[in-house]
């Protein structure tokens, strides 16, 4: 059988790191695009020498050609310009809007039955702004947030509590952003409520260090944001798209009905498979999430107001 076709668009840190590993996973061939060709071809040639030491059979090409990138399984868009300190994801808009127009242009053209993930800032918009540009079904067009904000939220709860990230059960509903919903009441370690585990001070202060996690990394980093956790994300919805898990995965999905919101893009549980976002999970809210998550729906629709 032949190898799944990926094809990751902008060859910064996100890029390059989601294309590290995805390759290394073997999940697929994997087409790296820049509008820098020539630093597109040189990463990607570095990371396709890397593969004969890790033992992936996995083909990694760099372009700027989209023909290059034809007949795409899935189609993972990181292109955008990053944020800087003091800059809010929102501010990214006007110009990753067009940029992301350019973009689906030319994946409908060249790869007209693929998936996509949306990496690009601000998430939620620019769901919503490819969605509207490939006209393609919504079962094929996901963001990338909430595999990200929980993991940070997992990576922390592990550090308090002292234990594995293998024991930790956390997730994330809502906008990608200051108004995300974490899901504290569900979140388990080995098991048990974390509300057994640690006191309400160390819940709110992990709750408070998830939201603002990527704007941490961006004030350490002053002239970038972050990657290897984007990257490693994007690799877990790729992973199980490609090997049709039917895994559940917080990410952010067209809601049509659930949770009373209809005709946007917000972060929630979905079942992902070959065929894309197979189904999205409702669970029942409490009144004070329902609140914050209505707060958080208010908030991408005033983003799609500006697109």
């Amino acid at each position: 059988m032949s190898r799944k076709k990926i094809t990751i668009v902008g060859a910064g840190f996100v890029g390059s790191t989601a294309a590290h590993w995805i390759a290394e996973r073997g999940l697929g061939d994997v087409v790296l695009i820049d509008i820098n060709g020539d630093a597109a071809r040189g990463k990607a040639l570095d990371l396709f020498q890397s593969m004969s030491v890790v033992e992936s059979d996995a083909k990694v090409i760099g372009t700027d050609n989209y023909e290059d990138t034809k007949n795409s399984d899935i189609v993972v868009i990181t292109a955008g310009i990053p944020r800087k300190p003091g800059m809010s994801r929102d501010d990214l808009i006007a110009t990753n809007k067009k940029i992301m127009e350019d973009v689906i242009a030319n994946v409908k053209t060249t790869s007209p039955n693929a998936i996509l993930i949306i990496v690009s800032n601000p998430l939620d918009a620019m769901v919503e702004v490819a969605f509207r540009a490939s006209g393609f079904p919504k079962a094929r067009v996901i963001g990338m947030a909430g595999v990200l904000d929980s993991a940070r939220m997992k990576t922390f709860v592990a550090m308090e509590a002292g234990c594995s990230v293998r024991d930790v059960e956390a997730f994330v509903l809502g906008g990608h952003g200051d108004t995300m919903v974490p899901i504290m009441r569900l979140a388990k370690v080995r098991g048990k409520p974390i509300t057994e585990i640690l006191s309400q001070e160390k819940i709110d202060a992990i709750v408070e260090r998830t939201k603002n996690g990527g704007a941490e990394i961006v004030q350490y980093l002053k002239t970038g944001s972050a990657y290897f956790a984007p990257g490693a994300s994007v690799m877990e919805m790729v992973q199980a798209i490609v090997n049709d898990e039917k895994k559940t995965l917080p990410c952010a999905a067209r809601l049509e009905g659930e949770y009373g919101v209809d005709g946007l893009f917000i972060g929630v549980l979905a079942e992902l498979g070959i065929a894309g976002v197979e189904r999205v999970i409702e669970i029942d809210l409490t009144p004070e999430e329902r609140t914050l998550f209505e707060k958080t729906v208010a908030h991408v629709k005033e983003l799609m107001q500006q697109i």
